[in-house]
Protein backbone atom coordinates (compact mmCIF):
# COMPACT_ATOMS: atom_id res chain seq x y z
CA UNK A 1 0.00 0.00 0.00
CA UNK A 2 1.42 3.35 -1.06
CA UNK A 3 2.02 5.78 1.79
CA UNK A 4 1.99 9.55 1.44
CA UNK A 5 2.82 12.30 3.87
CA UNK A 6 -0.06 14.44 5.10
CA UNK A 7 1.43 17.34 3.16
CA UNK A 8 1.36 15.29 -0.06
CA UNK A 9 -2.34 14.60 0.44
CA UNK A 10 -2.93 18.28 1.18
CA UNK A 11 -1.24 19.50 -1.99
CA UNK A 12 -3.08 16.84 -4.01
CA UNK A 13 -6.38 18.27 -2.73
CA UNK A 14 -5.20 21.81 -3.52
CA UNK A 15 -4.37 20.86 -7.11
CA UNK A 16 -7.70 19.07 -7.56
CA UNK A 17 -9.51 22.21 -6.41
CA UNK A 18 -7.41 24.28 -8.80
CA UNK A 19 -8.46 22.16 -11.79
CA UNK A 20 -12.10 22.42 -10.68
CA UNK A 21 -11.80 26.21 -10.60
CA UNK A 22 -10.24 26.16 -14.05
CA UNK A 23 -13.10 24.10 -15.45
CA UNK A 24 -15.59 26.57 -13.97
CA UNK A 25 -13.75 29.68 -15.21
CA UNK A 26 -15.63 30.16 -18.53
CA UNK A 27 -19.02 30.01 -16.79
CA UNK A 28 -17.84 32.54 -14.25
CA UNK A 29 -16.36 34.73 -17.01
CA UNK A 30 -13.00 34.52 -15.30
CA UNK A 31 -9.99 35.08 -17.60
CA UNK A 32 -7.38 32.34 -18.06
CA UNK A 33 -3.70 32.95 -18.76
CA UNK A 34 -1.37 30.25 -20.12
CA UNK A 35 2.20 30.64 -18.82
CA UNK A 36 5.17 28.54 -17.63
CA UNK A 37 6.67 27.68 -14.23
CA UNK A 38 10.18 29.23 -14.48
CA UNK A 39 9.83 32.96 -13.94
CA UNK A 40 6.07 32.85 -13.53
CA UNK A 41 4.22 35.97 -12.39
CA UNK A 42 1.47 34.31 -10.40
CA UNK A 43 1.20 37.12 -7.81
CA UNK A 44 0.64 39.62 -10.62
CA UNK A 45 -1.95 37.36 -12.21
CA UNK A 46 -3.74 36.99 -8.87
CA UNK A 47 -3.84 40.77 -8.52
CA UNK A 48 -5.97 40.80 -11.69
CA UNK A 49 -8.04 37.80 -10.51
CA UNK A 50 -7.09 35.65 -13.49
CA UNK A 51 -6.29 31.94 -13.34
CA UNK A 52 -2.96 30.58 -14.63
CA UNK A 53 -2.55 27.40 -16.68
CA UNK A 54 0.87 25.73 -16.80
CA UNK A 55 1.20 23.47 -19.88
CA UNK A 56 4.25 21.63 -18.48
CA UNK A 57 2.33 20.88 -15.26
CA UNK A 58 -0.52 19.44 -17.31
CA UNK A 59 2.02 17.23 -19.09
CA UNK A 60 3.72 15.88 -15.98
CA UNK A 61 0.40 15.33 -14.22
CA UNK A 62 -0.82 13.40 -17.26
CA UNK A 63 2.36 11.30 -17.18
CA UNK A 64 1.91 10.41 -13.52
CA UNK A 65 -1.59 9.24 -14.41
CA UNK A 66 -0.25 7.19 -17.36
CA UNK A 67 -2.01 9.32 -19.96
CA UNK A 68 0.93 11.04 -21.63
CA UNK A 69 1.83 8.27 -24.10
CA UNK A 70 -1.44 8.60 -26.00
CA UNK A 71 -1.11 12.36 -26.21
CA UNK A 72 2.48 12.10 -27.47
CA UNK A 73 1.47 9.64 -30.19
CA UNK A 74 -1.33 12.00 -31.23
CA UNK A 75 1.16 14.85 -31.63
CA UNK A 76 3.60 12.68 -33.56
CA UNK A 77 0.82 11.59 -35.93
CA UNK A 78 0.26 15.29 -36.56
CA UNK A 79 3.88 15.65 -37.65
CA UNK A 80 5.82 16.56 -34.52
CA UNK A 81 9.26 14.94 -34.35
CA UNK A 82 10.37 12.36 -31.79
CA UNK A 83 13.13 14.79 -30.83
CA UNK A 84 10.72 17.53 -29.77
CA UNK A 85 10.35 18.11 -26.01
CA UNK A 86 7.92 15.50 -24.72
CA UNK A 87 6.21 18.13 -22.56
CA UNK A 88 5.31 19.99 -25.76
CA UNK A 89 4.00 16.90 -27.54
CA UNK A 90 1.99 15.80 -24.52
CA UNK A 91 0.39 19.23 -24.22
CA UNK A 92 -0.34 19.54 -27.94
CA UNK A 93 -1.74 16.00 -28.05
CA UNK A 94 -3.97 16.78 -25.08
CA UNK A 95 -5.20 19.88 -26.89
CA UNK A 96 -5.90 17.87 -30.07
CA UNK A 97 -8.01 15.45 -28.07
CA UNK A 98 -10.25 18.09 -26.54
CA UNK A 99 -7.94 19.72 -23.97
CA UNK A 100 -9.23 17.52 -21.16
CA UNK A 101 -6.81 17.93 -18.27
CA UNK A 102 -5.15 15.29 -16.10
CA UNK A 103 -8.05 15.22 -13.63
CA UNK A 104 -10.60 14.62 -16.38
CA UNK A 105 -11.93 18.19 -16.44
CA UNK A 106 -11.76 20.37 -19.52
CA UNK A 107 -9.16 23.13 -19.49
CA UNK A 108 -10.52 26.35 -20.98
CA UNK A 109 -8.74 28.14 -23.84
CA UNK A 110 -6.47 31.07 -22.94
CA UNK A 111 -7.46 34.70 -22.91
CA UNK A 112 -3.75 35.55 -22.84
CA UNK A 113 -0.55 33.69 -23.67
CA UNK A 114 2.08 35.08 -21.30
CA UNK A 115 5.60 33.86 -21.96
CA UNK A 116 8.23 34.67 -19.37
CA UNK A 117 11.38 33.63 -21.22
CA UNK A 118 13.94 32.37 -18.70
CA UNK A 119 16.39 30.27 -20.65
CA UNK A 120 14.30 27.58 -22.37
CA UNK A 121 14.14 28.30 -26.11
CA UNK A 122 11.55 25.53 -26.54
CA UNK A 123 9.07 27.70 -24.66
CA UNK A 124 9.22 30.22 -27.51
CA UNK A 125 8.38 27.61 -30.14
CA UNK A 126 5.74 26.07 -27.89
CA UNK A 127 3.90 29.38 -27.60
CA UNK A 128 4.18 29.95 -31.34
CA UNK A 129 2.30 26.68 -31.80
CA UNK A 130 -0.31 27.67 -29.22
CA UNK A 131 -0.72 31.09 -30.85
CA UNK A 132 -1.62 29.34 -34.10
CA UNK A 133 -4.44 27.52 -32.32
CA UNK A 134 -5.95 30.26 -30.17
CA UNK A 135 -7.27 33.68 -31.11
CA UNK A 136 -6.12 35.52 -28.00
CA UNK A 137 -3.79 38.20 -26.69
CA UNK A 138 -0.06 37.45 -26.48
CA UNK A 139 2.58 38.99 -24.20
CA UNK A 140 6.24 38.14 -23.89
CA UNK A 141 8.52 39.02 -21.01
CA UNK A 142 12.12 38.71 -22.15
CA UNK A 143 14.43 37.93 -19.24
CA UNK A 144 18.16 38.58 -19.80
CA UNK A 145 20.45 35.60 -19.37
CA UNK A 146 22.76 35.57 -16.35
CA UNK A 147 25.87 34.92 -18.40
CA UNK A 148 28.23 36.25 -15.73
CA UNK A 149 26.22 34.94 -12.81
CA UNK A 150 25.22 38.44 -11.66
CA UNK A 151 21.94 40.37 -11.81
CA UNK A 152 22.71 43.98 -12.77
CA UNK A 153 20.51 47.03 -12.28
CA UNK A 154 20.28 47.40 -16.07
CA UNK A 155 18.87 43.88 -16.35
CA UNK A 156 16.36 44.57 -13.58
CA UNK A 157 15.24 47.85 -15.14
CA UNK A 158 14.83 46.15 -18.52
CA UNK A 159 12.42 43.57 -17.05
CA UNK A 160 10.49 46.19 -15.04
CA UNK A 161 9.94 48.29 -18.18
CA UNK A 162 8.44 45.27 -19.91
CA UNK A 163 6.19 44.58 -16.93
CA UNK A 164 4.90 48.16 -17.02
CA UNK A 165 4.62 48.59 -20.77
CA UNK A 166 3.81 45.10 -22.08
CA UNK A 167 2.55 42.67 -19.46
CA UNK A 168 0.39 44.83 -17.21
CA UNK A 169 -1.48 46.54 -20.08
CA UNK A 170 -2.33 43.13 -21.58
CA UNK A 171 -3.57 41.88 -18.20
CA UNK A 172 -5.69 45.01 -17.82
CA UNK A 173 -7.17 44.41 -21.24
CA UNK A 174 -8.13 40.74 -20.76
CA UNK A 175 -9.33 41.17 -17.17
CA UNK A 176 -11.12 44.50 -17.47
CA UNK A 177 -9.40 45.62 -14.25
CA UNK A 178 -6.93 48.38 -13.49
CA UNK A 179 -3.59 47.44 -12.01
CA UNK A 180 -3.78 47.57 -8.21
CA UNK A 181 -0.27 47.76 -6.75
CA UNK A 182 -1.52 47.39 -3.17
CA UNK A 183 -3.23 44.12 -4.06
CA UNK A 184 -0.04 42.85 -5.69
CA UNK A 185 1.88 43.76 -2.54
CA UNK A 186 -0.52 41.70 -0.41
CA UNK A 187 0.15 38.63 -2.56
CA UNK A 188 3.90 39.23 -2.47
CA UNK A 189 3.85 39.48 1.32
CA UNK A 190 2.15 36.09 1.56
CA UNK A 191 4.67 34.66 -0.91
CA UNK A 192 7.54 35.68 1.36
CA UNK A 193 5.86 33.98 4.34
CA UNK A 194 5.48 30.71 2.47
CA UNK A 195 9.01 30.93 1.09
CA UNK A 196 10.45 31.08 4.63
CA UNK A 197 8.75 27.82 5.55
CA UNK A 198 9.78 26.15 2.30
CA UNK A 199 13.44 27.04 2.87
CA UNK A 200 13.24 25.74 6.45
CA UNK A 201 11.94 22.45 5.05
CA UNK A 202 14.76 22.03 2.53
CA UNK A 203 17.43 23.09 5.04
CA UNK A 204 16.25 20.28 7.30
CA UNK A 205 18.14 17.92 4.97
CA UNK A 206 21.37 19.16 6.54
CA UNK A 207 20.66 16.92 9.49
CA UNK A 208 21.46 13.20 9.76
CA UNK A 209 19.29 11.41 9.05
CA UNK A 210 17.59 13.80 6.67
CA UNK A 211 13.87 13.98 7.48
CA UNK A 212 13.05 14.73 3.82
CA UNK A 213 13.93 13.56 0.35
CA UNK A 214 14.73 16.81 -1.42
CA UNK A 215 14.24 15.41 -4.95
CA UNK A 216 11.48 12.81 -5.02
CA UNK A 217 9.67 14.16 -1.98
CA UNK A 218 10.71 17.67 -2.94
CA UNK A 219 8.59 17.70 -6.10
CA UNK A 220 5.51 17.48 -3.87
CA UNK A 221 6.78 20.29 -1.64
CA UNK A 222 7.35 22.72 -4.51
CA UNK A 223 4.08 22.10 -6.36
CA UNK A 224 1.94 24.79 -4.66
CA UNK A 225 4.59 27.52 -4.54
CA UNK A 226 5.86 27.00 -8.07
CA UNK A 227 2.40 27.05 -9.65
CA UNK A 228 -0.92 28.73 -8.96
CA UNK A 229 -0.85 29.06 -5.17
CA UNK A 230 2.13 31.29 -4.39
CA UNK A 231 0.86 34.45 -2.76
CA UNK A 232 -2.30 32.83 -1.40
CA UNK A 233 -3.41 32.04 2.15
CA UNK A 234 -3.73 28.43 1.05
CA UNK A 235 0.00 28.34 0.27
CA UNK A 236 0.86 29.91 3.63
CA UNK A 237 -1.23 27.31 5.43
CA UNK A 238 0.27 24.45 3.45
CA UNK A 239 3.90 25.46 4.07
CA UNK A 240 3.29 26.14 7.75
CA UNK A 241 1.84 22.63 8.13
CA UNK A 242 4.70 21.14 6.10
CA UNK A 243 7.24 22.83 8.35
CA UNK A 244 5.59 21.40 11.45
CA UNK A 245 5.48 17.96 9.87
CA UNK A 246 9.20 18.04 9.02
CA UNK A 247 10.12 19.44 12.43
CA UNK A 248 8.29 16.54 14.08
CA UNK A 249 10.38 14.06 12.08
CA UNK A 250 13.51 16.00 12.98
CA UNK A 251 12.67 15.79 16.67
CA UNK A 252 11.99 12.06 16.37
CA UNK A 253 15.20 11.42 14.40
CA UNK A 254 13.16 9.95 11.53
CA UNK A 255 14.09 9.72 7.87
CA UNK A 256 11.91 10.73 4.92
CA UNK A 257 8.57 9.14 4.11
CA UNK A 258 8.67 6.99 0.96
CA UNK A 259 5.73 5.30 -0.81
CA UNK A 260 6.48 2.22 1.31
CA UNK A 261 6.89 3.95 4.66
CA UNK A 262 9.51 5.86 6.59
CA UNK A 263 13.05 5.12 5.46
CA UNK A 264 14.61 3.14 8.30
CA UNK A 265 18.29 3.72 7.56
CA UNK A 266 20.03 6.44 5.60
CA UNK A 267 23.00 4.85 3.80
CA UNK A 268 23.79 7.38 1.10
CA UNK A 269 23.27 11.14 0.82
CA UNK A 270 22.97 12.36 -2.77
CA UNK A 271 22.54 15.62 -4.68
CA UNK A 272 20.45 15.43 -7.87
CA UNK A 273 20.67 17.44 -11.08
CA UNK A 274 17.88 17.46 -13.66
CA UNK A 275 14.13 16.78 -13.68
CA UNK A 276 12.76 13.38 -12.64
CA UNK A 277 11.08 10.84 -14.88
CA UNK A 278 7.32 11.24 -14.49
CA UNK A 279 5.92 8.21 -16.32
CA UNK A 280 7.64 5.82 -13.88
CA UNK A 281 8.10 8.20 -10.98
CA UNK A 282 7.43 5.73 -8.18
CA UNK A 283 9.61 2.99 -9.72
CA UNK A 284 12.37 5.54 -10.31
CA UNK A 285 12.20 6.63 -6.66
CA UNK A 286 12.13 3.01 -5.43
CA UNK A 287 15.52 2.30 -7.01
CA UNK A 288 17.02 4.77 -4.57
CA UNK A 289 15.08 4.21 -1.36
CA UNK A 290 15.54 0.45 -1.65
CA UNK A 291 19.28 1.19 -1.34
CA UNK A 292 18.86 3.65 1.52
CA UNK A 293 19.80 6.56 -0.76
CA UNK A 294 18.30 9.94 0.12
CA UNK A 295 18.35 13.12 -1.94
CA UNK A 296 19.52 15.89 0.36
CA UNK A 297 19.45 18.60 -2.34
CA UNK A 298 18.41 18.95 -5.97
CA UNK A 299 18.52 21.50 -8.73
CA UNK A 300 15.08 20.67 -10.10
CA UNK A 301 13.38 21.95 -6.96
CA UNK A 302 14.84 25.37 -7.82
CA UNK A 303 13.37 25.77 -11.32
CA UNK A 304 10.69 28.01 -9.83
CA UNK A 305 13.02 29.99 -7.57
CA UNK A 306 16.30 29.82 -5.67
CA UNK A 307 14.77 30.65 -2.30
CA UNK A 308 17.41 28.73 -0.37
CA UNK A 309 20.01 31.12 -1.82
CA UNK A 310 18.35 34.02 -0.01
CA UNK A 311 15.73 35.33 -2.44
CA UNK A 312 12.37 36.39 -1.01
CA UNK A 313 9.65 38.34 -2.75
CA UNK A 314 9.76 41.91 -1.41
CA UNK A 315 6.36 43.65 -1.30
CA UNK A 316 8.03 47.05 -0.81
CA UNK A 317 9.43 46.82 -4.36
CA UNK A 318 6.71 44.91 -6.20
CA UNK A 319 7.82 45.09 -9.82
CA UNK A 320 11.52 45.02 -9.02
CA UNK A 321 11.11 41.88 -6.92
CA UNK A 322 9.20 40.18 -9.74
CA UNK A 323 12.09 41.05 -12.05
CA UNK A 324 14.66 39.62 -9.63
CA UNK A 325 12.61 36.46 -9.28
CA UNK A 326 12.54 35.91 -13.05
CA UNK A 327 16.22 36.73 -13.45
CA UNK A 328 17.26 34.32 -10.70
CA UNK A 329 15.54 31.14 -11.90
CA UNK A 330 17.76 28.07 -12.18
CA UNK A 331 17.18 27.73 -15.92
CA UNK A 332 18.48 31.28 -16.35
CA UNK A 333 21.84 30.48 -14.70
CA UNK A 334 25.03 29.85 -16.67
CA UNK A 335 26.59 26.38 -16.61
CA UNK A 336 29.49 27.56 -14.38
CA UNK A 337 26.93 28.95 -11.92
CA UNK A 338 25.09 25.63 -11.91
CA UNK A 339 28.34 23.75 -11.32
CA UNK A 340 29.16 26.00 -8.36
CA UNK A 341 25.66 25.51 -6.94
CA UNK A 342 25.91 21.71 -7.08
CA UNK A 343 29.42 21.72 -5.62
CA UNK A 344 28.25 23.91 -2.75
CA UNK A 345 25.30 21.59 -2.12
CA UNK A 346 27.61 18.59 -1.85
CA UNK A 347 29.58 20.40 0.85
CA UNK A 348 26.66 22.04 2.66
CA UNK A 349 24.57 18.88 2.88
CA UNK A 350 27.43 16.46 3.47
CA UNK A 351 26.64 14.42 0.35
CA UNK A 352 28.40 11.17 -0.49
CA UNK A 353 27.76 11.59 -4.20
CA UNK A 354 25.64 13.22 -6.85
CA UNK A 355 23.43 12.03 -9.71
CA UNK A 356 22.83 13.69 -13.08
CA UNK A 357 19.56 12.62 -14.65
CA UNK A 358 19.84 13.52 -18.32
CA UNK A 359 16.50 13.97 -20.05
CA UNK A 360 16.43 13.11 -23.75
CA UNK A 361 14.05 15.84 -24.81
CA UNK A 362 14.97 18.65 -22.37
CA UNK A 363 17.90 20.66 -23.68
CA UNK A 364 17.56 23.30 -20.96
CA UNK A 365 18.77 20.77 -18.43
CA UNK A 366 20.67 18.22 -20.49
CA UNK A 367 22.91 20.41 -22.65
CA UNK A 368 26.39 20.41 -21.18
CA UNK A 369 25.60 18.00 -18.36
CA UNK A 370 28.49 15.63 -18.96
CA UNK A 371 30.92 18.53 -18.85
CA UNK A 372 29.19 19.83 -15.72
CA UNK A 373 29.52 16.43 -14.08
CA UNK A 374 33.28 16.38 -14.67
CA UNK A 375 33.61 19.93 -13.37
CA UNK A 376 31.72 19.07 -10.17
CA UNK A 377 33.94 16.02 -9.67
CA UNK A 378 37.04 18.17 -10.11
CA UNK A 379 35.79 20.81 -7.65
CA UNK A 380 34.65 18.40 -4.93
CA UNK A 381 36.64 15.17 -5.34
CA UNK A 382 33.29 13.37 -5.16
CA UNK A 383 32.36 10.97 -8.00
CA UNK A 384 29.09 11.44 -9.86
CA UNK A 385 26.63 9.17 -11.64
CA UNK A 386 24.99 9.77 -15.03
CA UNK A 387 21.64 8.19 -15.94
CA UNK A 388 19.27 8.87 -18.84
CA UNK A 389 15.54 8.71 -19.58
CA UNK A 390 12.87 11.28 -20.42
CA UNK A 391 10.25 13.53 -18.85
CA UNK A 392 6.88 12.14 -19.93
CA UNK A 393 7.71 9.73 -22.78
CA UNK A 394 7.72 6.24 -21.30
CA UNK A 395 9.51 4.79 -24.34
CA UNK A 396 12.78 6.19 -23.02
CA UNK A 397 12.59 4.88 -19.46
CA UNK A 398 14.63 1.69 -19.11
CA UNK A 399 14.12 0.56 -15.54
CA UNK A 400 16.61 -2.34 -15.55
CA UNK A 401 19.35 -0.23 -17.10
CA UNK A 402 18.88 2.64 -14.67
CA UNK A 403 18.65 0.29 -11.71
CA UNK A 404 21.91 -1.45 -12.69
CA UNK A 405 23.71 1.87 -13.11
CA UNK A 406 22.48 3.25 -9.80
CA UNK A 407 23.26 0.07 -7.85
CA UNK A 408 26.76 -0.12 -9.35
CA UNK A 409 27.35 3.53 -8.50
CA UNK A 410 26.21 3.12 -4.90
CA UNK A 411 28.35 0.01 -4.50
CA UNK A 412 31.31 2.06 -5.66
CA UNK A 413 30.48 4.79 -3.12
CA UNK A 414 30.25 2.19 -0.36
CA UNK A 415 33.60 0.67 -1.31
CA UNK A 416 35.19 4.10 -1.61
CA UNK A 417 34.34 5.16 1.92
CA UNK A 418 35.31 1.91 3.64
CA UNK A 419 37.77 2.70 6.37
CA UNK A 420 37.00 6.42 6.35
CA UNK A 421 34.38 8.67 7.87
CA UNK A 422 31.67 9.95 5.48
CA UNK A 423 31.41 13.71 4.95
CA UNK A 424 29.74 15.37 7.92
CA UNK A 425 26.70 17.58 7.57
CA UNK A 426 26.50 20.66 9.80
CA UNK A 427 25.00 20.00 13.23
CA UNK A 428 22.13 21.90 14.77
CA UNK A 429 18.68 22.92 13.67
CA UNK A 430 18.19 23.94 10.05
Amino acid sequence: MSRKEASMEAQKAMLADYFRRLAAAPGERRPVVYTFVPGNLVELLAAFDVLPVYPEINALQSAMRQRSSGFIREAERAGHSEDVCSYVKCDLGMMMKGNVGPTGEKIPPPDLLLLSFTGCFTFLKWFELLREQYNCEVAMLHVPYQGDGVITQEMRDYVVRQLRNEVIPKLEKVSGRRFDEAKLQEHLSRSARAEEDLVHTFHAARRRPSPIDAYFGGVYYIAPIFTSFRGSEAACGYYSALRQEVDARLAAGEGPVTPEGTLAKERFRLVFEGPPNWTSFRDFWKIFYDEGAVAVASTYTRVGGLYDRGFRHDPSKPLETLADYCLGCYTNLSLPSRVDLIAEDIKTYGADGFVFHSVKSCNSFSAGQLHMLREVEAKTGVPGAFIESDLVDGRYYGHANIKNRVESYLQMLAARREGQEPPRAPEGSP
